[in-house]
């Protein structure tokens, strides 16, 4: 059996490489779940990389990314695989005038050249290694998730009218869940425990040098202290990495070197999208307790 990395070292050299700043605890999960050949459940606030960290798995492997975005009402039609009705009804009747009996037709309209996959079939049909990415697993319904355990368990899928699909290689794979509900014990067990949380301080520093051109180390260092400063507020949603880093390139176009109230102040919309939260962070940069810059 051979397994895409050779040591989680190697695995984080790797991520850095393509921009992804990960620490001992993260590579670490993900090169036991290549050995182990496990899902990552991946939990943690929205915006803290979650995402980003399949992808540019998928980068570092130099492989595809199989990507289901979940969704409440997200069904095994979108999900598993579906029937093009459209095209057995024109083969049907196509054959209708050969008069060909039903057997024959039902067998040929139910075959694999009739069938559309959908994400997770895809991923486990898939010939070469793939890494499945099923994003935002908590906004499914219990029923979906119980479709999901079914097909992580065995990597197979059960088809009525053509059996059981094996996986020709087992894919790598992420799920990530925003905590908006909580997920089942049966589906934990199956995976790997991987909380991402917000980086922090020399961390996020780093994010932004790495991530924002031109932006200067003290820039950088101030961007980091502001942003974690307001995270400590009470708001409705705190900045995201993303955000952080928007931030930081909107203050690198405006010549920023040093944040001012004022400035910070003015540019809060980049980094928080509810105005009770940009109200609650202004007012503490207006105050001499508040938000150090």
């Amino acid at each position: 059996m051979s397994f895409r990395f050779e040591d989680a070292e190697s695995l984080r050299d790797g991520l850095q490489q393509v921009d992804y700043l990960s620490d001992e605890g993260i590579a670490g999960v993900v090169y036991l779940a290549d050995r182990l050949q496990k899902p990552v459940l991946v939990e943690g606030p929205a915006g803290t990389g979650k995402t980003q960290l399949a992808k540019s798995v998928a980068e570092v492997l130099r492989t595809r990314l199989i990507r289901l975005q979940c969704y409440e009402g997200l069904d095994e039609a979108k999900a598993l695989y579906e029937w093009n009705y459209k095209k057995q009804l024109l083969r049907i009747q196509s054959d209708r005038s050969d008069e060909h009996d039903w057997a024959g037709v039902s067998e040929d309209v139910f075959s694999e050249d009739f069938l559309l996959t959908r994400p997770l079939l895809e991923a486990i049909s898939a010939a070469d290694p793939v890494v499945l990415l099923i994003d935002e697993v908590d906004r499914v319904e219990v029923e979906t998730e119980a479709l999901l355990l079914e097909i992580l368990s065995d990597y197979q899928v059960s088809i009525p009218e053509l059996g059981t699909i094996e996986a020709k290689q087992i894919p790598l794979v992420f799920l990530t869940s925003n905590n908006t509900r909580e997920l089942s014990e049966a589906l934990k067990r199956r995976c790997l425990y991987l909380h991402v949380d917000y980086p922090d301080l020399e961390r996020e520093k780093e994010i932004v040098l790495t991530k924002v051109p031109g932006i200067t180390e003290n820039l950088a260092d101030q961007v980091a202290r502001v942003v974690r400063s307001i995270r400590q507020i009470d708001l409705k949603k705190a900045p995201s990495v993303s955000e952080t880093i928007d931030w930081a390139k909107t203050l690198v176009l405006l010549g920023v070197e040093k944040i001012e109230e004022q400035t910070a102040t003015d540019t809060l919309n980049i980094l928080l999208k509810y105005q009770s939260d940009i109200r609650k962070a202004a007012k503490e940069l207006a105050t001499a307790d508040g938000v150090s810059v």
